[in-house]
C-alpha cells in the first residue's frame, strides 16, 4: 500500500513519475493502558512512525518528489528540522535527484545522520528554527534559490509545497475508511501543515460522501512555540510569530507558515487549540513506551499530551472515540530516548549467575 492507493483524490502525477517506498497504510491501534487510566473507552493511536523513514513526512516526500519528476525538476532544495529532510533525502535517492537541505540549528544528531546516509548535503543555520527573523530571512532566500528552472524548493507547508502536502491528506483518508465514528483527532503542530492536511482530508471525505461529518481536529503545540494553538484557543483569527523556547525537536517553527489556515480549518471542524509543556511531552513519551509499547520521539507524544489535557478538562467526553497522531519514531531523537532510561542498568554477568537473576 502507498499514498497512491488514493490517487483519485490526489493531484496525480503520471504513473511513470511516481516514487514510492511503501509509505502510508500505517496502523491504528488502541491505547488500552493510557485510555483505561483516563476512563476513555476508545483512545486510538495512528502510528506514523511505521513509514519507511520513520515519520509521516514520507507521505509528503512521495508526493513532492513525484511531482518534481513530472515537472522535469532535477535538483531538490529543502528546509528541515529532521523528519522532512530524512524523507526527502530518501525519496530523492530513489529518484536519483540531488538533495540539499538547510537545517534548523537544534536538529538532533540522529536525524542528521539519517539524512546524510541517504546522500543529502546539509547546512545547519544558526538561529534557524528559533529566531523568527532569521527563520523568515532564511526561507526568503531559499525561495529565491528554489525558483531556478531546474530546482524545486520543498518545505512541508502548504504555503510553499502544496503538491507535497496533498500526500499528507491521506492520513485523514485512511482514518475515514477505518473508523467512521471518530469524534476527535489531536494533531501536533510546528508550522501547522500536518494539522491543516488532516483537516482538509476530512473535509474532502465529507464532500465525497465517505464521511457524514468531520471529526473535531485539534491543534496541539508546546507552550514554547505557541504560534497557532494559543491564538486558536483565545478565539483569535491569526497565528503569530514567536521566539521559540521549546526543546521539542520538529516543532520548533517560530513563524506563521500555514497557521492562519490551520486556525480557520480547526475552528470549522469544531476543534480547539491545546498547549502543553515540554515536561508533559517527555512524560507522555515515556508512558507511550512503557504502557503501550509505542517508541516515539518527543514530537510524537505531543498529540496525546493534548488529548489527556482535554479529557481532564472535560472538553472530550469519555465515550467519544479519539485519535492521536504519533508522528515519528523514537530512533529519530536518541538523546530523548537515552534520557528516558538514564537510570536503567544492563550489567554483564557470568553464566552461573543467570539462574538467580531470572
Amino acid at each position: 500500500m502507498s499514498i497512491w492507493t488514493w490517487d483519485r483524490l490526489l493531484e496525480d502525477p503520471p504513473a511513470q513519475h511516481r516514487v514510492s517506498l511503501g509509505e502510508g497504510g500505517t496502523p491504528l491501534v488502541v491505547a488500552q493502558q493510557i485510555g483505561g487510566s483516563l476512563g476513555l473507552e476508545q483512545l486510538w493511536l495512528k502510528i506514523e512512525s511505521c513509514n519507511p523513514t520513520g515519520s509521516y513526512k514520507d507521505r509528503f516526500a512521495a508526493a513532492a518528489i513525484s511531482h518534481m519528476r513530472a515537472a522535469g525538476k532535477t535538483n531538490c532544495l529543502a528546509t528541515s528540522s529532521g523528519n522532512t529532510g530524512s524523507a526527502l533525502a530518501a525519496y530523492c535517492a530513489a529518484a536519483n535527484i540531488p538533495c540539499r537541505i538547510a537545517i534548523v540549528e537544534t536538529a538532533p544528531a540522529g536525524k542528521l545522520v539519517q539524512m546524510q546516509a541517504y546522500g543529502a548535503d546539509l547546512f545547519r543555520i544558526r538561529g534557524f528554527g528559533l529566531d523568527p527573523s532569521i527563520t523568515e530571512q532564511t526561507l526568503t532566500l531559499l525561495t529565491e534559490l528554489g525558483s531556478r528552472d531546474d530546482t524545486a524548493l520543498q518545505v512541508s507547508a502548504y504555503c510553499h509545497s502544496p503538491l507535497g502536502m496533498s500526500g499528507v491528506e491521506t492520513i485523514a483518508y485512511e482514518l475515514a475508511e477505518r473508523h467512521k465514528a471518530i469524534e476527535h483527532v489531536f494533531v501536533p503542530a510546528g508550522g501547522g501543515g500536518l494539522t491543516l492536511a488532516i483537516a482538509r482530508g476530512f473535509q474532502d471525505s465529507v464532500r465525497d460522501g465517505r464521511l457524514e461529518r468531520s471529526p473535531k481536529v485539534h491543534c496541539v503545540q508546546p507552550r514554547g512555540n505557541a504560534t497557532i494553538a494559543g491564538p486558536l484557543r483565545e478565539e483569535r483569527s491569526n497565528a503569530t510569530a514567536v521566539s521559540c523556547t521549546s526543546k521539542i525537536s520538529g516543532l520548533q517553527v517560530p513563524i506563521v507558515l500555514d497557521g492562519n489556515e490551520v486556525i480557520e480549518a480547526c475552528r470549522k471542524s469544531g476543534g480547539n487549540g491545546f498547549l502543553v509543556s515540554d515536561d508533559e511531552v517527555f512524560s507522555i513519551q515515556r508512558r507511550l513506551a512503557r504502557e503501550e509499547g509505542v517508541f516515539c520521539e518527543p514530537a510524537g507524544a505531543v498529540a496525546l499530551a493534548g488529548a489527556i489535557q482535554a479529557v481532564e478538562n472535560g472538553e472530550v467526553g469519555r465515550r467519544e472515540p479519539t485519535v492521536c497522531i504519533v508522528t515519528g519514531s523514537g530512533f529519530k531523537d536518541m538523546a530523548s530516548a537515552e534520557a528516558m532510561v538514564a537510570h536503567a542498568i544492563c550489567p554483564i554477568i557470568e553464566y552461573s549467575e543467570l539462574r538467580d537473576l531470572v
